[in-house]
């Protein structure tokens, strides 16, 4: 489930209590944990509602001026249901502390290099793992149009796919582009090293 950054920022403070999505079936279940770019966000109770049902304070809840502002962002979809999501601010992203890691044991590294080799073996792209690190790593705040032109990759599978790096704590998502994390460049360090 995406978040506008904007939106991200009231979750964290508290202003924004909701969320409205236009989706045939629920992407999300109640008491998911969601890592975005500000912490985890939590998901708490969800119900599909009517469009008349949506209050001017659920409007405001979910970061819109107005009910009408709200009813605009939705995607033209006649016949799709809308879901009621309550959101709130669970924790700091623990991707964080891996990423300022500066310290990169030989077993870590064993184990790194096999999630890796994993994310290339199951990948219909064949390797691609140390390319798209390599991109990231000598164009710092490319975006994933820039990084899939210099990797020959498709852009809407970069994204995917570079936030299966974050997760392993190797790369740092920024509103514009991407950087290779502190962790990541101990990791580079290490596979160009073994070149």
């Amino acid at each position: 489930m995406l978040f506008k950054e904007i939106h991200l920022q009231g979750i964290k403070s508290g202003s924004i209590s909701l969320a409205f999505r236009k989706w045939k079936k629920g992407a999300v279940k109640k008491g998911s944990l969601i890592k975005t770019s500000v912490g985890v966000v939590k998901i708490g109770d969800i119900e599909i509602v009517e469009e008349q049902d949506i209050s001017e304070e659920d409007s405001i809840n979910a970061g819109f001026k107005n009910k009408q502002h709200l009813l605009d962002s939705f995607p033209d979809s006649i016949g799709i249901p809308i879901f009621k999501i309550s959101v709130s601010y669970y924790s700091e992203d623990p991707r964080i502390d891996v990423q300022e890691q500066t310290d990169l044991t030989d077993e870590k590294y064993l184990e790194l290099k096999e999630k890796l080799r994993r994310l290339d073996q199951f990948s219909k792209q064949g390797d691609w793992t140390k390319a798209v690190l390599i991109a990231i790593e000598n164009h710092p705040q490319l975006q994933a149009a820039g990084i899939a032109k210099l990797t020959g990759f498709e852009k809407e599978w970069v994204k995917p796919n570079i936030r299966k790096l974050k997760n392993l704590g190797l790369t740092i998502s920024h509103s514009i582009g991407y950087e290779i994390s502190p962790f990541g460049k101990l990791l580079l360090e290490k596979l160009k090293h073994e070149e």
